[in-house]
């Protein structure tokens, strides 16, 4: 496959909205919308096919210098069209290429149908915010907007830590410094302590990983900056249990008041496909930190309350997903079933729609997804 087609195959995925690309031997390409896989009606990939996918994703690039390698992490651009997260395996001694499209524009909270509340969560001045979810759910974008408003709200130093770069940050208001671990430095705790001594007021971490990365971006927001990260989780109850559960059990109580006292907010995700079907919308459940809150998490035994706080916390800028499910259901923006099968307890969701009246009638009617696009047969675009 020559250069031009794969940047081809690479701009049918822009243009048609796709979130990820798959090349794989022995099947067409595939393009994720809105969660679910779609085959190009191309051909299918051989083994020649793939290895030229990554000597082209390679050609330039700051990674291997051969082929000879198992596992590859790297950012491709199409200069003026759009970024790509990539990541290169092998299968059954064949080239695996995944690529997940990253927007050049980074989006407003509104456009992504975000809760306003995330801009008062990006304009706080210390302490450490987590963005959860599980892979695909939006955790880099949200994580992107964010920092883009405090970019475009505040003079301050930000610095990024990322594996690779995905988002590509201009100056407004903030100087931002973007490094990539294995081109820019070697690892997340090296360029988290190099942060420290670079005078920034915004760090933003790529992932949480392991212990070191845990507990040295702790100790960064324990010295008074605002720590930006993402785990993989699924709730906020769920992200104090893994944080802890990277500490030794000895230390993990001493952990609990750390995060008591520097968690300043948890935005967990879950991407749900819209009524229409054509787009998917955030549902997203928010914590702040209160007296009560830094309670539940000091304490294992109180953790699991930690919802039924967020849902008396509404005041104070909290959700629950339950809560912001209904929200969606009242502006008829997702189906009954896709509400029931997001829910965290399906069975109190459903007891509280029945105790509200039912559910709205909307006279949005259903669309179906576009039909699957294709090129012609003999590759010609």
């Amino acid at each position: 496959m020559d250069r031009e087609k794969l940047h081809r195959l690479l701009r049918l995925g822009l243009e048609k909205g796709a979130s990820d690309i798959h090349f794989q031997v022995g099947y067409l390409p595939l393009y994720r919308f809105h969660g679910e896989l779609v085959e190009l009606r191309y051909k299918v990939l051989t083994p020649k096919d793939t290895e030229e996918i990554v000597q082209h994703l390679l050609s330039g690039d700051e990674g291997p210098s051969d082929l000879d390698f198992n596992e590859c992490d790297l950012a491709f651009e199409l200069p003026g069209e759009g970024r790509f997260r990539v990541n290169i395996s092998r299968q059954r001694r064949h080239f695996n290429v995944v690529l997940r499209v990253i927007p050049l524009q980074i989006k407003a909270f509104e456009d992504l149908n975000l809760p306003g509340v995330l801009g008062d969560i990006a304009s706080l001045r210390r302490g450490y915010v987590l963005v959860t979810g599980a892979t695909g759910m939006g955790k880099s974008t949200t994580l992107a907007t964010m920092i883009q408003e405090v970019n475009r709200t505040r003079k301050a130093k930000i610095v990024t830590v990322e594996d690779p770069i995905e988002f590509i940050f201009t100056h407004d208001k903030s100087i931002i410094t973007q490094r990539e671990i294995g081109t820019d430095t070697a690892s997340f705790p090296d360029a988290l302590r190099a942060a420290l001594r670079q005078d920034p007021d915004c760090i933003m971490v790529g992932e949480m990983r392991d212990l070191e990365t845990v507990d040295t971006s702790l100790k960064a927001a324990e010295t008074g900056h605002l720590v930006f990260s993402t785990i993989h989780t699924s709730d906020v109850a769920s992200t104090i249990n893994r944080l802890v559960s990277f500490f030794p059990i000895e230390e993990q109580l001493q952990v609990r008041a750390r995060l008591a006292d520097n968690i300043k907010a948890i935005v967990s995700l879950r991407l749900l496909v819209n009524k229409k079907q054509n787009g998917r919308v955030p549902a997203v459940e928010v914590l702040r930190s209160t007296r009560m809150i830094q309670e539940c998490i000091k304490d294992p035994a109180k953790t699991h309350e930690l919802t039924d706080y967020i849902e008396r916390s509404k005041g104070d800028g909290m959700q629950s997903f339950d809560q912001h499910l209904l929200d969606l259901l009242r502006a008829n923006k997702v189906s009954v079933e896709t509400a029931m099968n997001a829910a965290s307890n399906p069975t109190d969701f459903k007891t509280k729609l029945e105790m509200e009246g039912g559910i709205p009638e909307g006279d949005e009617e259903t669309e179906k997804p576009d039909e699957p696009f294709q090129i012609e047969p003999d590759g010609r675009f």
